[in-house]
């Protein structure tokens, strides 16, 4: 209904219009319902005039109608009235169909945005000649022409013709001077870079700025007194946070420490100078830049400068900075900013915090290092699992953290516990080495229950732990235990035991875990042959111990200069049997061994005193 009641009012209004321009103008032809092309161009050539536009007020047009000056607006406006009226669309590539737009003015919707006037009036302004596009200085050719070829950004462009300020307008980088300013800054620096700025006539708009310091393969150093010269010289040229920032990421792209400390120096400038422009990102890439040339306390210089641009640390700030220091082994001070970021209660990821873990294993700082595994866990962060196992192997190396590291055993379960091995053999090493074998034979127990299924390594430590403190019985018990899970001793494992009888003096024990070892494998080490010669030479029986030493030859072992050496000084100091000395000397001579000069020489003494005593009597 609405869009036949728009149809008639405009067609009522048409007829008007044509009735009028009839008695004012009789050159025009009164009987004719419409003119030609041809007929419009001989009136305008009487005329004499151009036409005005589409923009100018409707009663205007009507005068300039009667005084022979504009007919084809009225003509274009009997158009648009038709094209209404038929629900043609006169927008070009509008997606709207002529129905929706009429519609859409009838019930007062506004086509064009932000309008506020009714449906009403728009038709109104439409049969008036009126314009509806505000105080816009564009002909009506002009403004049809933009929306039929659908005009950039449509309603905004709009808006900011009509509004007729400067608040909507997209500032336009100027390529031909952007192009003549990289091309100088790509340029090798000299003393003339300054002057060359001064002749270009540059406006420093920060999008221009903005572009040059986002463009790649340019000079760090040129950028810097690029942007110097703008802060002395360009008034308009305003110093912020964006523009700051895109100097540093191009200046921290390339490792170059002459740009990093000038950069530096002009940060500083401008922080005593501008409130509020730098910010904690820029400041961290400076920071990470440092850390990347081996710049310790440059970086902890940025760090304690925080406060003083009015910035506050964030997590990267704080691992950045830990990273510089522990780059340059300044673990005391990496430790302090440490403290700090655990006060703050601040974490990076879990990728990070691993690192800083480990930093400080290798730092000797292994109970630091837990400490910031604990905050970690407080916050549910997990950090490496290899990160995990070398805290664990560092706190192991001192007697009073081993319990720290066999708390931290606990969190392996599942899958992860299975392939731990190496963090298990680590605290069970410990504790033997703190004398503590009862507790590591309880977590063999564990292991043996719960996992990661303990191996042959595991099982000569706990022997050998409790071989050192004299429990040969309970040594026995752990390798029966061993051959129950179906693990072969080996080698080491009879050794240990060997030793522990040795070092005993219960040699007849030894002798019975030799034969079995001699039985199970067919060749044993020199450790082996070596611990009971020291045994027998230990108890004064030097003939048993030359056996053993003649043994080894038979079973493809070749004595060492250990053997040799032990045998000779215990002739020598405990049976004064140089001859046998001097024939084993020999005998080390043939295997191409060479004695050292002492036992030579204490030889030579016991030979010198055994003669004397023959001399006198």
């Amino acid at each position: 209904m609405w869009r036949s009641v728009v149809a008639r009012a405009a067609l009522s209004r048409q007829a008007a219009a044509r009735s009028f321009c009839a008695t004012q103008n009789p050159k025009v032809p009164s009987s004719s319902k419409t003119l030609t092309e041809s007929d419009f161009d001989s009136h305008l050539t009487e005329a004499g005039q151009s036409s005005v536009g589409f923009g100018e007020n409707g009663d205007t047009q009507l005068e300039n109608v009667s005084t022979g000056v504009e007919i084809r607006g009225v003509l274009d406006r009997d158009a648009q009235l038709d094209s209404f009226a038929s629900g043609d669309d006169v927008f070009g590539d509008s997606e709207r169909s002529g129905d929706v737009q009429l519609d859409s003015f009838a019930s007062g919707d506004d086509v064009f945005g932000d309008s506020e006037r009714s449906g009403d009036v728009q038709l109104d302004s439409f049969a008036s000649g009126d314009d509806i596009f505000g105080d816009s200085e564009r002909s009506g050719d002009a403004q049809w022409d933009s929306f039929a070829t659908g005009g950039e950004n449509g309603d905004a462009q709009i808006d900011t013709s009509a509004s007729g300020d400067g608040e909507g307008e997209v500032y336009e980088i100027d390529v031909a001077q952007l192009e003549s300013l990289l091309s100088l800054l790509q340029s090798s620096v000299d003393g003339s870079l300054e002057s060359s700025l001064d002749v270009m006539g540059l406006t420093l708009h920060e999008e221009f700025v903005v572009k040059v310091l986002e463009t790649p393969l340019v000079l760090g150093e040129n950028l810097i007194r690029f942007f110097k010269w703008g802060m002395k010289e360009k008034p308009e040229f305003k110093v912020t946070t964006r523009v700051v920032y895109a100097l540093t990421h191009a200046i921290c792209s390339d490792l170059k420490r002459k740009d990093a400390y000038a950069l530096w120096d002009l940060i500083k400038e401008i922080g005593e100078r501008e409130n509020g422009v730098l910010n904690a990102e820029i400041l961290n890439e400076l920071i990470a830049l440092l850390s990347k040339l081996g710049k310790g306390k440059a970086a902890l210089e940025v760090f304690n400068k925080f406060g003083d641009f009015g910035c506050v640390p964030n997590f990267d700030t704080y691992y950045f900075t830990i990273e510089a220091l522990c780059r340059r082994s300044f673990f005391d001070w990496a430790w302090s900013i440490c403290e700090k970021m655990l006060d703050a209660g601040s974490l990076p990821e879990n990728e990070k915090v691993g690192k800083i873990i480990s930093w400080f294993c290798k730092g000797r700082k292994a109970k630091d290092a837990h400490s910031v595994y604990l905050l970690a866990k407080e916050k549910n962060q997990y950090p490496p699992r290899s990160s995990v196992s070398f805290l664990i192997s560092s706190l192991c190396r001192k007697d009073e953290t081993v319990k720290l590291a066999l708390e931290m055993l606990d969190e392996f379960s599942g899958e992860a516990r299975k392939y731990a091995i190496k963090p298990f053999s680590t605290v069970i090493h410990g504790l033997c080495r703190m004398r503590d074998v009862d507790g590591a034979k309880q977590l063999l127990s564990k292991m043996i229950a719960e996992g990661p299924p303990p191996g042959n390594a595991i099982f000569n430590l706990v022997i050998n732990g409790y071989s050192k403190a004299g429990d040969l019985g309970e040594a026995m018990q752990i390798k029966k235990l061993m051959e129950t899970r179906g693990l072969k001793p080996d080698v080491y494992t009879y050794t240990v035991i060997l030793s522990g009888y040795a070092n005993g003096g219960q040699m007849e024990e030894a002798c019975k875990v030799f034969s079995e070892a001699k039985k199970n494998h067919s060749k044993l080490s020199p450790v082996t042959y070596h611990t009971l010669i020291r045994g027998y030479c230990k108890l004064e029986e030097f003939d048993k111990a030359l056996k053993l030493l003649s043994e080894m030859k038979d079973f493809g072992v070749q004595p060492n200069v250990d053997e040799y050496n032990k045998l000779i000084q215990s002739l020598c100091l405990k049976a004064l049997d140089w001859e046998t000395a001097e024939k084993l000397l020999e005998e080390m001579r043939e295997n191409g061994l060479c004695l050292n000069g002492i036992t030579r020489g204490l030889v030579r003494a016991v030979k010198e005193i055994e003669e004397e005593e023959l001399v006198l009597g």
